[in-house]
């Protein structure tokens, strides 16, 4: 159930300026212009479940995340992340089927980005940019129900103060572009739990469908997406012991569409895990459901 917990930092994805294509599931490396903003609304739906265990859990989580980016400098830029979660497991004890939920507004996430380096020729562009990112405990993490205090998984907030850092390469041309991305997320304890620290690689290349070719007054594009995350997260700790039913290695990958104009884009991928190796009975991913839109001002 951990996944569902990190929902909000996992998918914080990021948007150029100019309606130019983009990954869904991580960051680019591709500008925002000084002085401009780039709002981008998501909206998923995740299933979490394959128990293993005579429990029979099964999670599912849907929200909606709302980012804002500013354009501080043509070479630095500001995002905000601020999600919203409906959470809901679905589970059998004392031989009885149950149900524990909660929604509410997850925690925010500042994230700044500095393009360190820029290769630019005739109808190309290689950027390297390096980001850093602080998740503050702005959702309710002590929640509850008849039953007691919810997990941390089924919490709207972790509790905790979190960082996040790494780096984007983006290589565009008029035809296709390619996007990798290295990340780590360093977690802290909050109520007796810390979620595990996650390594993860992503790698995601888009390419133009239509129109097969660049006429002027071309108004919009319509591009399709193959990406790929492989994400290693650390055991939970529990009272400062490690949770033997948590952490693992998961590679994910998603198809997608994006239909591009100058100033907004609209876009759904289906995020598949294709290979997990969960420890002990941890529960796995079925599939992440998103689709969403940007906008440019």
């Amino acid at each position: 159930m951990k996944a569902a917990a990190k929902l909000g930092l996992a998918a914080l994805t990021m948007a150029a300026a100019s309606a130019l294509s983009a990954p869904i599931t991580f960051n680019t490396a591709l500008p925002v212009h000084e002085g401009g903003y780039v709002l981008r609304e998501q909206f998923m739906v995740m299933k979490i479940a394959d128990d293993p265990t005579p429990m029979r859990r099964d999670m599912r989580v849907s929200g909606v995340m709302s980012v804002l980016g500013y354009g501080v400098t043509r070479d630095f830029a500001l995002f905000g992340m601020l999600p919203w979660f409906d959470k809901r497991l679905d589970m059998r004890m004392g031989g009885q089927d149950i149900t524990r939920s909660k929604s509410g507004i997850g925690d925010l996430t500042l994230l700044g980005r500095y393009t360190a380096y820029e290769d630019n020729g005739p109808g190309r562009t290689l950027r390297l940019a390096p980001f850093l990112a602080i998740k503050a405990p702005t959702g309710e993490d002590k929640a509850g129900d008849r039953l007691g205090s919810l997990p941390p998984p089924l919490q709207p907030g972790s509790g905790s103060w979190d960082v996040l850092g790494g780096a984007v390469l983006t290589y565009q041309t008029l035809d296709f572009q390619v996007d990798s991305q290295l990340s780590y997320q360093a977690t802290r304890e909050a109520n007796g739990f810390q979620a595990g620290k996650v390594l993860q690689f992503d790698a995601s290349l888009q390419y133009r469908l239509l129109p097969r070719s660049l006429d002027t007054g071309v108004p919009a594009f319509l591009y399709g997406m193959l990406e790929a995350n492989l994400v290693r997260s650390a055991r939970d700790r529990i009272a400062g012991a490690d949770d033997p039913n948590s952490g693992g290695t998961t590679l994910f990958v998603t198809p997608g569409l994006q239909y591009v104009t100058r100033k907004w884009i609209a876009e759904a991928g289906v995020q598949l895990p294709v290979r997990q190796h969960l420890n002990g009975s941890a529960l796995k991913n079925n599939y992440l459901f998103t689709t969403g839109v940007r906008i440019n001002f």
